[in-house]
């Protein structure tokens, strides 16, 4: 899910001139943050289980999943319970905060380790680089920030630093995250389930940047939706070598290039085994950064721009002609951007044989096949129909500039994310059974 930061900018901390005092605040701060990352480096394998939660109702449209991957953990002194919605997409992690006793939400205040970072810290200073707008203070002389979505829902609040516990007492780390007393959204009782979010993206104020952490890896099983992510190595006999695609890298500044994304080069496309004809040109960024393809665990489905997406559309209705019954209704685009759908019988227990879908890249392929190729709109029939639609969709429906990868076609395949070595590997694999051996729980 990409994210987009807009920092409150009542007053301009660096025309002010600071005390001796918050200058020895500054460099503690700073200081405490570089040994961590020091002693990050030598942590060992983690693993966490995965669930998947629905988080918006059907008809919430723009460019927003409705089921998420949720890791849950705990964080502060003393420790409070926390659910976290894995995105890959996002830098800044952040947890719903308020001082009232609810379960779901963080509550600062009984917390003895949390720590507000003032605006003048060199963490907001020198480590928000890759938000889209410079950090300033707000009235307190606090880091304040307001991240902003596609889908018009938002959130705002403090940086600050606190105690995450990994597991044990010996996987405790303090990391800087968004404490978020705001959250507006059209949907507010599906948002409540979870306390926040944890990024993953490849900024120095994400999770894994802040854990210090080589390499972090997931699989998400499609049959009953669970899943494990695992932070460090997955030297694991049983599993299948990954094949490797690079990250692509891009130095300068663009307007519509994320520069913390994980970036891949998409190849091409196939439906069946047949290669679309689609021109090199179309799949690589312009001179924008428009078109560059982002790995998005935050993001449900994947979503290709237009021109791609309606060749293949074209090829995969040929391909299912008189096999399915396409639903003749102008009207209707499923999540604003998925307009070629099915209708199947409600008794009916299984669907057809469906043509797979590939996607190429440098080095690697993703192969969406079965069911996954088709996602079952929930709660809408025509009739003694239930209504499929093709789990692709066109980002130019929804103002986006970019290929964007969702976790519903990353199902039963192990995605490992090496920051060391700049690259993505990925392998089909039983993500139920990898569980199990994992002795991995729900």
């Amino acid at each position: 899910m990409k994210s987009y930061i807009i920092f409150n900018s009542d007053t301009n901390p660096f025309l002010k001139i600071v005390s001796l005092s918050s200058v020895y605040l500054q460099v503690f701060f700073f200081l405490f943050i570089q040994f961590h990352f020091c002693l990050s480096s030598t942590r060992k394998t983690l693993i966490f289980p995965l669930k998947t939660q629905t988080l918006r109702s059907p008809n919430k449209l723009q460019f927003h999943h409705n089921v998420s991957l949720i890791v849950s953990l705990t964080v502060g002194t003393r420790p409070q319970n926390v659910s976290m919605v894995l995105d890959t997409g996002s830098e800044l992690s952040w947890l719903h905060c308020n001082n009232q006793s609810d379960s779901i939400k963080f509550d600062p205040t009984q917390s003895t380790s949390y720590k507000p970072v003032p605006c003048s810290s060199p963490i907001c200073v020198n480590q928000t680089q890759d938000f889209p707008i410079p950090a300033s203070c707000d009235s307190d002389n606090l880091c304040h920030a307001t991240l902003s979505y596609a889908d018009a829902s938002s959130t705002e609040g403090n940086l600050a630093s606190d105690i995450f516990n990994l597991g044990s007492d010996d996987n405790m780390s303090s990391l800087v995250f968004g404490c978020m007393g705001s959250i507006f959204s059209s949907n507010s009782a599906e948002d409540s389930k979870t306390t926040g979010l944890m990024g993953m993206n490849r900024g120095s104020l994400s999770f894994v940047s802040q854990m210090g952490f080589p390499k972090f890896s997931y699989c998400i099983s499609s049959s009953d939706f669970s899943g494990l992510l695992l932070l460090g190595d997955s030297n694991f006999s049983w599993l299948t070598p990954l094949n490797y695609t690079p990250l692509i890298q891009i130095s300068q500044p663009l307007p519509y290039f994320d520069r913390v994304a994980y970036t891949v080069q998409l190849e091409g496309i196939k439906v069946w085994g047949k290669l679309l004809p689609l021109p090199k040109s179309v799949l690589v960024p312009d001179h924008t950064g428009a078109g560059q393809t982002m790995v998005d665990s935050g993001t449900q489905f994947t979503f290709l721009l237009g021109p791609v997406y309606n060749v293949l559309r074209t090829e995969f209705l040929n391909q299912t002609g008189g096999v399915l019954r396409v639903l003749e209704d102008p009207n209707f685009v499923f999540q604003g951007a998925m307009d070629l759908c099915y209708r199947v019988p409600l008794g009916q227990n299984s669907l057809p044989n469906l043509p797979s879908v590939s996607l190429v890249f440098t080095g690697a392929e993703m192969v969406v096949s079965g069911d996954r190729v088709l996602y079952r709109v929930p709660g809408e029939t025509r009739g003694n129909d239930s209504v499929w639609c093709m789990s692709f969709g066109n980002s130019d429906l929804l103002g986006v500039e970019a290929y964007v990868i969702g976790h519903h076609h990353q199902q039963n395949m192990w995605v490992e994310f090496d920051l060391e070595k700049s690259r993505i590997g990925l392998a089909q694999v039983r993500c139920d059974l990898a569980r199990q051996r994992l002795g991995v729980g729900l």
